[in-house]
Order: structure tokens, then C-alpha cells, then sequence
């Protein structure tokens, strides 16, 4: 018998390959790892007409036996600066810390982790420097994302 953490991500994956053509057209795909129904690959487009725009972002989801009462730790394998994003590509976001309901599923999370990119939380940074520099100098945040865009392109992952 499957545990209530394999039925709920089997539905998720159920949902995303329903779905698959509007998340795609949204820049989103998903897929567990072959090995492993608890470690998921992702990957995010940087949304059209934003400082993010053509940048694809690599990230792995790893889900506990918890999972849908406890959410999954989310982490970009691309390197990111963002201020809700640490230099380890762990993500400051509120539904995947303090606000985890278990309506949220794969789905919700990465479209949330991708309007994030365009509308971060200065007040509560990950990293201090891109959260002062959003405020303060956005041009020179702007560089700095333009160069994370770049990079992504040719960038490796784990």
C-alpha cells in the first residue's frame, strides 16, 4: 500500500501531465527523479516582458513522508540573486515556511516561486545584498538579474 505522501504525489504528477501544455506555456515542467517519487526535478522560465525574461531556472523539490501536511524544501540548483533567494538556492517564501497549507500542491508551489521572482519581499530578505539593492540602485539589480539570466543558459546543475 502506497503512503498518504506517494498517493498525494502520484496526483500531483497526475495533475501536472493533465495540465502540462497550460504549465508549459506558463514555463513550468516538473518530473520526479527516477529513482525517487520524493525528489523532483523542475524548471522555471523567467516570465515574458520582466528583468527575467529567457532566463530558465533548474530547481529540486525533496518531499518528506509529511508531505502534503508539511511542504517540501524547495531549492534553485541555478544561481540566483534575489532577496528572497539564499546563496544556496534555498527560498524565503511564505507558503513553504509558516503559511504551508496542504491545499498547496507541485503545481502551486513552483507558479508561486515563479511570480516571486518578479514580486519579492524586501521586508523579510534571504539575501540582504539583493533586497537593498532592489530597493536602492533597482538599475544595478536589474544588471545583476540580467547576468543571472545569462548564466542560466549555459549554467550546469547537480
Amino acid at each position: 500500500m502506497n503512503s498518504t505522501a506517494e498517493r498525494r504525489l502520484l496526483k500531483d504528477l497526475k495533475k501536472l501531465e493533465q495540465e502540462s501544455q497550460s504549465m508549459q506555456s506558463q514555463g513550468i515542467t516538473a518530473t520526479p527523479e527516477e529513482d525517487s517519487l520524493y525528489r523532483w526535478r523542475a524548471v522555471i522560465f523567467g516570465p515574458d516582458e520582466t528583468e527575467w525574461e529567457g532566463g530558465v531556472f533548474r530547481l529540486v523539490l525533496e518531499f518528506t513522508e509529511d508531505y502534503p501536511n508539511k511542504p517540501p524544501k524547495v531549492k534553485f540548483l541555478t544561481k540566483m540573486f534575489h532577496p528572497n533567494i539564499y546563496n544556496d538556492g534555498s527560498i524565503c517564501l511564505d507558503i513553504l515556511q509558516n503559511m504551508w497549507s496542504p491545499v498547496y500542491d507541485i503545481s502551486s508551489i513552483l507558479t508561486s516561486v515563479q511570480s516571486l521572482l518578479c514580486d519579492p519581499n524586501t521586508k523579510s530578505p534571504a539575501n540582504n545584498e539583493a533586497a537593498e539593492l532592489f530597493s536602492k540602485n533597482y538599475k544595478e539589480y536589474v544588471q545583476r538579474v540580467k547576468e543571472i539570466v545569462e548564466n542560466s543558459l549555459t549554467a550546469e546543475d547537480d
